[in-house]
């Protein structure tokens, strides 16, 4: 169930109805149907003016499994007791819960955050971070996931932690086949610190690394340290390290250990492999750096995420 407010815009309310509403559309799982809720039933109108008027009350999300937060007013406005009473006993009836964007306020308000880690669009967090002590407030994630409660950077970066929702339920494969079909990236790289303002890199961008980035890519089950992409990109190791991070976001090390666990996060729902074999098709040492490198990146092992999500065989 995704929550709309009057004045919020249609952007932050299509992007869960969206990419939720893919999933469904594309045949890829049955009950995936978002619908809009207000606090009245009533409809609102959005900061473009357009009326929505196809919403539910409040009570329907009694029978939700995961209730959306997309936005919130930009004056931050403490929320109704109701909606915080609201999203508390969801969370006691393991609703999950996401607040995208400015959403995370109402999210935090309620409490359901305490003691645990949360993120909102950049230029609000040293106000999430006064306002709610309890919660410690991430001013860089794209988003965070705690499993039961969900919060997200700016704007766009509510496309990044829809997707993420629909890669834990559902898997790799389902979370991919939705970005390829609105045309996004399944799993961005870096954080929303590179969106702050701040000058812009030196000129040559992606166009120079995009030749080693496919190399990399097509030979994960190599060692690939950063030494080798530097060599391969005809680069020193500290211009290299340099020029890739302002680029793609992240060190070369972080995106290459990402990019090892995406395919065997792949190989894991699509084969029958041992584990062995997927460790060293993904360039892993041994099985046991794999299972320790997999658990830190999903709380879960290869073991139990292949069960979860392989696809039966016809």
């Amino acid at each position: 169930m995704v929550y709309a407010f009057h004045g919020m815009t249609m952007f932050h309310l299509a992007v869960p109805l969206l990419v939720f509403g893919e999933v469904g559309r594309q045949g890829i799982a049955e009950g995936w149907d978002p619908a809009v809720w207000t606090d009245d039933g009533r409809g609102i109108r959005t900061a473009e003016g357009l009326r929505v008027e196809d919403v539910a009350g409040p009570t329907v999300v009694d029978e939700a499994d995961l209730v959306v937060l997309p936005s919130w007013p930009a004056d931050l406005p403490a929320p109704d007791p109701a909606l915080m009473n609201g999203l508390r006993a969801a969370r006691s009836r393991g609703t999950k819960i996401a607040g995208l964007c400015l959403g995370a306020f109402p999210v935090a308000d309620s409490g359901v955050l305490d003691g645990r880690q949360a993120v909102t669009h950049w230029g609000a967090a040293d106000q999430l971070a006064l306002r709610r002590p309890e919660v410690k407030v991430d001013a860089a994630a794209l988003y965070l996931d705690h499993g039961d409660v969900l919060t997200s950077a700016g704007t766009a970066s509510a496309i990044d932690a829809c997707l993420s929702i629909v890669r834990n339920e559902l898997g790799a494969s389902a979370a991919a086949t939705v970005a390829r079909h609105l045309v996004v990236a399944p799993h961005r790289e870096g954080d929303q610190a590179q969106y702050v303002h701040r000058p812009m890199p030196d000129p040559g961008g992606v166009g120079h690394l995009g030749p080693t980035v496919d190399w990399a890519l097509a030979h994960l089950d190599q060692r690939l340290s950063v030494d080798d992409l530097a060599a391969h990109a005809r680069m020193s190791r500290r211009n290299f390290t340099r020029r890739f991070t302002e680029v793609i976001g992240s060190t070369p090390s972080r995106w290459i250990m990402a990019r090892r666990l995406d395919e065997a996060r792949r190989l894991l729902e699509a084969t029958s492999w041992p584990i062995n074999r997927v460790a060293t098709a993904c360039g892993f040492g041994s099985v046991v750096t794999f299972r320790q490198n997999f658990v830190a990146a999903y709380a879960t092992t290869p073991t139990s995420y292949r069960q979860r999500f392989s696809t039966p065989s016809p």
